[in-house]
């Protein structure tokens, strides 16, 4: 287990003492709400005069990184990402963690999210990635120049944060854009944890959409109910025109990935499922239930099961298309 104390980071059997609980209010996230949206809009006013990087010939950036005011999904986990594309803030009073970087352009964008919260960026300790493609991972360097927390990705996908280009070993080699080279990047194995004070995030090792793709577990506490939260990374067999999941001399695990990855995904425990684009898990559906009512929409003990599934089927579906085409 990798454990950050202070900034610095320590083996699991150097940490010590007793893990301190940060309890939130829950009148303060009705305040937190109303005050993002107001605290959001007066950031991007005063950012939006700034040069922003932009992704080229990405038809689909500009409605994924469309702004959305920051809110709480549950316990000390926040939404801070944009419409298109999920960003997590996971706090503690030990410091936080940040779940992915979304498109370059979308850096300033996760930054005043968060300090809309109330939060600051410099108290974030780790940053860790899903996947690396350019729409999770674009904005990793940028945000990790801003709040000088430590990046932490699967073997596989370390080297390609780092190097800022997708391997021949990725089925989007042909079609990814490159990314901002991530300056310093720690390479965790899957079934390991980051630690930062009293936060724990354990990898899960969920490769097939790219070779090091990996889903990050943990628990939040609204008061003495606690939930386990599951960042599932995409799991679609989207790939370069030229590339076979069943024939691929570069990745040729790459259903064997899938496969245990589908498996892991089912038999996680997952109250509420959170995803790298949102609409894969319904989130807007889910959350327009809540803010009429539902208190408990966010949370569905299915919802991993079915995901995996989903994935299970679509990809069936491409593997018989591509046999099909086979001699």
């Amino acid at each position: 287990m990798s454990c950050i104390e202070g900034g610095h980071l320590t083996t699991a059997g150097q940490h010590a003492g007793e893990a301190r609980r940060h309890d939130w209010s829950r009148g303060l996230g009705t305040v937190v709400s109303l005050l993002a949206a107001t605290l959001l809009a007066a950031t991007l006013l005063a950012s939006a005069a700034l040069p922003a990087q932009v992704t080229p010939n990405c038809s689909s950036c500009a409605v994924w990184n469309t702004p959305q005011a920051p809110f709480r999904i549950y316990g000390n986990t926040y939404y801070v990402g944009t419409r298109g594309l999920t960003a997590l803030l996971i706090t503690s009073s030990d410091g936080h963690v940040l779940i992915d970087g979304g498109l370059s352009e979308s850096a300033p964008l996760i930054a005043a999210s968060i300090r809309a919260l109330g939060f600051r960026l410099e108290d974030i300790r780790a940053i860790v990635n899903s996947h690396v493609h350019y729409d999770h991972a674009g904005g990793l360097a940028e945000l990790q120049r801003l709040s000088g927390g430590e990046v932490f990705a699967s073997s596989r996908s370390a080297p390609v944060l780092v190097r800022g280009t997708v391997g021949r070993d990725d089925p989007q080699y042909a079609i990814a854009f490159p990314i901002a080279a991530v300056a310093r990047v720690r390479p965790i194995p899957a079934g390991d944890s980051v630690r930062v004070g009293d936060l724990t995030l354990h990898a899960l090792a969920t490769a097939g959409h790219t070779p090091g793709g990996t889903s990050w577990t943990w628990r939040s506490c609204d008061g003495h109910r606690c939930l386990s939260l599951v960042y599932g990374d995409s799991q679609s067999a989207i790939s370069a025109d030229d590339f076979l999941f069943t024939k691929s001399a570069d990745y040729p695990r790459a259903l064997e990935d899938f496969a245990a990855g589908f498996a892991a995904l089912e038999q996680v425990r997952c109250d509420i499922l959170l995803t790298p684009h949102p609409d894969a898990s319904a989130m807007w559906d889910r959350l327009a239930k809540r803010e009429g009512g539902a208190r408990d929409a966010l949370r569905d003990s299915s919802a991993c099961r079915r995901y995996a599934e989903t994935a299970r089927r679509a990809l069936d579906k491409r593997v018989s298309a591509e046999r099909a085409k086979m001699p």
